[in-house]
C-alpha cells in the first residue's frame, strides 16, 4: 500500500466514537514527539508552522513553507498531510511536484480568496481541485477545506453543504468545514457523502464527541502550537 492510500484507509471504516485524530507538528521536534505519542499520522497547520518561522499567518513563502514541511516529513515515519492554504498561486501539476517533493501524502487547500476576503467561486474551486486530482492521481489525500463559516456566508451550513458536494464530486477524499460549530457536524454529515474533518478549538468537544457528533476526522490547527508557546512563556516568566 503506498503511503496515500495508507493516509486514506485510516480514514474509512471508523465507529462514531472514534475519529482520526490527526495532531498539527509545526516544526520537526513537535511531529517527533506526536509520533512517539502513538498517532497514526500527522497534519501540519499554516498558522502554526508560520508562527515557528516568524510569520503571520497566510503570510509564509511557499518555498519556506515547502522546506518546513519537507523537515517535519523527514523528521517521522507516519504519513504527514500538510496545509498549503490557497496553493500559493500555483498551477495544480507545479502544486502537486512540490508538495510530493516534501514527501507529503496529503494536502489542505482552501476555497477562501484571500485578494477579497470572502470565498472564491464554488464551481471555480471545484474545478481547480478537479485539476490538482488530476495531477495527483493516487498520490495525494486531498482534504477540501470549506470556509462558508469563517468568511460570513449567509446560510453557513446550506453553502458548506453545496460546496463539499461539489469538490467530492471533483475527486475530494475529505472536506473540512472549518470553524462548523458543534450544532452545525450533524447536518453536515447528513447531507455530505465521504469523510468530514472538523477543526478542534481548545475548550470545545472532546475528539470523542466530535466523532460522535459526526466527525471522521479531527484536528487542531494551530491551536497545539499556540498552547506549546503559552507554555514556553510561562517557563520563561519564572526564570525572569
Amino acid at each position: 500500500m503506498n503511503p496515500a492510500a495508507a493516509l486514506l484507509a485510516l480514514h474509512h471504516d471508523r465507529s462514531p466514537g472514534d475519529p482520526l485524530v490527526l495532531p498539527g507538528p509545526w516544526d520537526a521536534a513537535s511531529a517527533r514527539v506526536f509520533e512517539e505519542a502513538g498517532f497514526p499520522a500527522l497534519a501540519t497547520p499554516s498558522a502554526g508552522v508560520a508562527a515557528s518561522l516568524g510569520y503571520e499567518d497566510g503570510s509564509t513563502p511557499a518555498d519556506e513553507m515547502f522546506a518546513a514541511v519537507r523537515r517535519i516529513v523527514r523528521s517521522v515515519s507516519v504519513p504527514v498531510s500538510a496545509d498549503i492554504e490557497a496553493g500559493y498561486g500555483l498551477a495544480p501539476k507545479e502544486l502537486v511536484e512540490r508538495l510530493l517533493e516534501t514527501g507529503a501524502v496529503g494536502c489542505n487547500l482552501e476555497d477562501s480568496d484571500h485578494a477579497s476576503g470572502g470565498l472564491k467561486s464554488a464551481q471555480q474551486q471545484a474545478d481547480w481541485l478537479a485539476e490538482v486530482r488530476a495531477a495527483a492521481g493516487d498520490r495525494v489525500v486531498l482534504n477540501a477545506r470549506v470556509d462558508t463559516f469563517i468568511r460570513g456566508a449567509a446560510d453557513p451550513i446550506t453553502e458548506a453543504i453545496e460546496r463539499a458536494r461539489l469538490y467530492v464530486a471533483a475527486g475530494a477524499d475529505c472536506v473540512y468545514p472549518i470553524g462548523a460549530p458543534a450544532d452545525a457536524v450533524p447536518a453536515l454529515r447528513a447531507a455530505i457523502e465521504g469523510p468530514i474533518n472538523v477543526g478542534a478549538p481548545p475548550g470545545g468537544p472532546s475528539p470523542r464527541e466530535w466523532g460522535e457528533l459526526g466527525a471522521t476526522r479531527v484536528t487542531f490547527g494551530p491551536g497545539l502550537q499556540r498552547r506549546a508557546a503559552a507554555t514556553v512563556r510561562e517557563i520563561a516568566e519564572s526564570l525572569r
